[in-house]
């Protein structure tokens, strides 16, 4: 079921994807049958701008052009998906490790389009670990800040980012206020970006390819 909510997620995303446009591509498994879904239509776009290299590699093989944000400017939609989805649109993100050139995108984008399956949706983020993008250097500094704040880091060994960096995933966390958590550890020397997409949630939710309300 979960493989077929996700197929009809990224298809479904294609009726928001503009003639001409440039779109925001995001990384994953949910986001790999958009990409299909995109490539039957490549004659109508532009081209994209990619979220990692993996969603790159895969545009790219489709024979879809990749832009550098930029050179493109604003885009007017970006679709992705994510590991959590509460009720108010907010997101946990970066099981991937690309959380920093997605969250970017996101922040580029007049609609961000966040495609899942309902096993994703949760009343209160954190079940799925918050993953935490750190400067290498940081990666103790930076836990003992979360360890302060009830958060159990435990460090993704083995992970390098495409931007060189390596990642925290938080347990323990039940995030009752999303908005203030990004905010706050976002003053942490050495985090590069946080997991949370609050400050900025998606403005459709679509799950399977039901709209979620």
């Amino acid at each position: 079921m979960s493989n077929d909510e996700k197929r009809l997620a990224g298809e479904a995303a294609i009726q928001y994807v503009e003639d001409g446009a440039i779109v925001g591509v995001g990384t994953g498994s949910t986001v790999a049958y958009f990409i299909d879904a995109l490539a039957r239509i490549k004659d109508r776009i532009q081209g994209a701008v990619s979220s990692s290299e993996q969603s790159t590699a895969q545009l790219k093989k489709h024979g879809i052009p990749v832009f550098d944000l930029n050179a493109t400017g604003p885009l007017a939609l970006y679709v992705d998906g994510a590991d959590e989805c509460d009720p108010h649109k907010r997101l946990i993100k970066g099981g991937g490790a690309a959380l920093t050139r997605e969250k970017i995108i996101a922040e580029a984008a007049q609609k961000f389009v966040c495609i899942i399956d309902s096993g994703k949706r949760v009343n209160l983020l954190g079940k799925f670990p918050l993953p935490i993008e750190v400067i290498p250097m940081a990666r103790s500094l930076v836990g003992r800040e979360i360890v302060k704040r009830g958060g159990n880091p435990v460090w993704r060994d083995g992970v390098v980012t495409d931007n060189g960096n390596w990642v925290i995933d938080v347990h323990g966390w039940q995030i009752a206020d999303p908005v203030a958590l990004e905010t706050e550890l976002n003053q942490i020397p050495g985090i590069v970006t946080v997991g949370l997409f609050a400050r900025r949630p998606a403005d459709v939710v679509l799950v399977g390819d039901k709209l979620m309300g």
